[in-house]
């Protein structure tokens, strides 16, 4: 199988086939909070969550929607030419507020002629009915893509990162998302405490028997004001290096039904916040280094997948034996 010579099913590939032409990410910010952070569950958020809530690429919030989306525009055309944009709510938890009020965002965001792609950041356990109904009218109009927080299916991981739900939370998210034709995106994080790499790729490989659509790989960042860098500074903690890192999204992605879309191989930290690891930023670099080891190890997407036995999410993790 082709994907524009490389050989994973990446974002990019997808959009061409899809609208023709390149589509870019517009980061946006609904000034939401998150049930992690306000008390509901806890207060201080995951042990890696940054005062951004993964947010820290996105406008300001104290712009209007449409604003936001201008000022986004107008940055990234001062670099290249964009006719076509996804409109992505990334900061925090951003299904959490009164469906009013989402409904009178996500509308905003969606009545840009250029936004081709709403796609919202969120948690498995902040979809309630309401939501779901909503999602589910704005789908209608154009694709909503909802992309959820899963890191691991490792529940003492997700106990120690204190993520707030179980794997089965996540399992009936996205049964509950695709039986309304919502495309579902994974966050995974790779190199968190205390996981082995055989965990890793369970969490990879468990996901082929999830019907998503497309996985994010993110590396783990250590950065400051968080609780993680607290643990990096006691030395409870050590950031994967770079070989350690390539080699693991190599396999994940060898792992991965073709058909699942690749929209990250790795991430960036702000570069006021991150302690480690450095390197990191040099995030061209690093996916140059990826594809390389693609070439070097022969690896495609999919080369390592084992049958699919069940079209749903099982709603616990594999053995780790």
């Amino acid at each position: 199988m082709q994907w524009d010579e490389k050989p994973y099913h990446s974002l990019d590939y997808e959009m061409k086939r899809r609208f023709g032409e390149k589509v870019y990410r517009l980061t946006l910010n609904g000034g939401m909070t998150c049930p992690n952070r306000d008390g509901t569950l806890g207060s201080g958020g995951c042990i890696f969550c940054s005062g951004g809530g993964s947010g820290d690429f996105a406008a300001s919030a104290s712009l209007p929607v449409g604003a936001q989306l201008d000022s986004q525009k107008a940055l990234i055309r001062q670099k290249r030419t964009i006719h076509k944009f996804i409109a992505y709510f990334q900061a925090f938890t951003n299904t959490y507020a009164p469906v009013d009020y989402l409904e009178q965002i996500f509308l905003e965001a969606i009545a840009d002629p250029e936004v081709v792609v709403l796609s919202i950041a969120t948690r498995p356990d902040c979809l309630p009915p309401d939501v779901l109904r909503l999602l589910e009218r704005l789908n209608r109009i154009k694709p909503v893509w909802v992309e959820l927080g899963l890191q691991t299916i490792h529940e003492e991981t997700a106990r120690l990162i204190r993520r707030g739900y179980p794997l089965s939370c996540f399992a009936q998210a996205v049964r509950e998302l695709r039986q309304r034709g919502i495309e579902v995106i994974v966050h995974t994080i790779l190199g968190l405490p205390g996981e082995t790499r055989a965990q890793m790729l369970q969490t990879a490989d468990y996901l082929n028997g999830c019907d998503i659509q497309g996985v994010k790989l993110q590396l783990l960042h250590i950065l400051r004001g968080t609780e993680l860098a607290g643990w990096y500074a006691a030395q409870r903690v050590r950031p994967l290096d770079e070989e350690t890192y390539i080699d693991l999204v190599v396999d994940c992605v060898g792992l991965l039904s073709p058909d699942i879309v690749i929209h990250r191989l790795t991430g960036d930290g702000p570069s006021g916040l991150l302690i480690a690891p450095l390197w990191s930023t040099r995030k061209r670099t690093v996916l140059n280094h990826i594809h390389a080891a693609f070439r070097c190890r022969d690896v495609w997407q999919g080369k390592y997948r084992r049958p699919k036995e069940e079209a749903s999410c099982p709603s616990h993790s594999l053995s780790t034996n």
